[in-house]
């Protein structure tokens, strides 16, 4: 009898071709056999775990050594056009116009070799965050509305201290519209450069190495240490670069793409050197706006850095991030959209 019952239950497994269901009796008779996932016979099982853990430990490789390609190519073109430069600054002594080409030229090398690198991915261009259907688009707009209301809020709230004085206007009619067009165009190729440099492939690619928020943080690091090569530049100063990065890799996550970055990023620099005329990340441009005039201890006022370095600063990013994250709840990185 029990010979076959030990035939019927094998023979019932191998014509249904059916795990026994948990709560049946045949299911308590073969202990072996339900727990574990049933395969069918001759059915591949797949690489081992180890095998399994060892390519995507590749995987990784691969894409950090892609990264390095890219940088190598960036210096490069950094170099070609560097002697393009010297060339051009030999013959042309304008100060504006030489500065404008020497952020072009870093922009060029900074986004073009993202073009040669996406054939190599597989993917579109417009992955790496900047889609071309979302150039100067509801994105870039918000972003530059926010980018200026956040830096006058800073200079309101150091005036309201006695940090800072507006000051008479510098200029006249014809060159206030002038400076203000330049300044627009040379921080929207600052916004290009810098973004793509940090948030960009760079961003995708480190992504696929360890994650996007410890991309996020290494890249954003690496951004406040490219500001400490300015003149002038201070500590407190560096980490706020450093954590505006890190706002900024929040804003590529919520919306998508680079666009509302590059506008906050063009128009906060253009308010601060032009605007309201004070020192950014060290430096004082040439035909700001107003002779406005600073008081007070560095803390406050953030010293030769500009109101990037003074301590009100970390109070407005942290209330920047807040704002933001209720405003754009939803995820939305890796969406080619505007």
């Amino acid at each position: 009898m029990e010979e076959t019952e030990c035939f019927t239950m094998s023979e019932t497994l191998m014509h249904t071709n059916q795990p026994p269901d948990a709560d049946s009796p045949l299911a308590s008779a073969l202990p072996e056999a339900s727990s574990a996932p049933f395969a069918p016979p001759g059915a591949p099982l797949g690489p081992p775990p180890f095998l399994r853990e060892r390519s995507q430990l590749q995987d990784r490789l691969f894409a950090f050594g892609r990264w390095l390609i890219y940088l190598v190519l960036l210096g490069i073109l950094l170099l070609v056009f560097s002697g393009v430069e010297g060339a051009f600054r030999s013959r042309h002594h304008h100060y504006l116009l030489f500065t404008m080409m020497s952020e072009l030229v870093f922009a060029a090398a900074v986004i073009l070799p993202g073009f040669i690198m996406a054939p190599v991915e597989g993917r579109p261009f417009a992955d790496f965050g900047l889609p071309a259907r979302g150039a100067f688009g509801r994105n870039f707009w918000i972003g530059t509305l926010w980018g200026f209301s956040a830096l006058s809020v800073l200079m309101l709230a150091l005036h309201i201290c006695g940090a800072y004085e507006f000051g008479s206007i510098a200029l006249s009619r014809v060159r206030i519209a002038k400076f203000a067009v330049y300044y627009a165009l040379f921080f929207l190729l600052t916004g290009f450069a810098e973004d793509f440099l940090s948030r960009g492939y760079s961003q995708w690619i480190l992504t696929k190495v360890m994650g996007f928020w410890p991309a996020a943080a290494l890249m954003s690091v690496a951004f406040g240490a490219i500001h400490s090569l300015n003149p002038g530049e201070s500590k407190s100063g560096i980490a706020a670069a450093g954590l505006l990065g890190f706002f900024f890799c929040l804003t590529l996550r919520r919306t998508g793409n680079l666009w509302w970055a590059v506008g906050f990023h063009m128009s906060w620099d253009w308010c601060e050197s032009f605007f309201y005329s004070v020192p950014d990340s060290g430096q004082m441009s040439v035909g700001h706006l107003m002779n406005s005039t600073f008081h007070g201890p560095n803390w406050l006022t953030g010293g030769t850095a500009g109101p990037e370095g003074s301590l009100l600063v970390f109070v407005l990013i942290a209330a920047l991030w807040a704002l933001f994250s209720r405003i754009y709840p939803e995820v939305r990185w890796g969406q080619a959209n505007g």
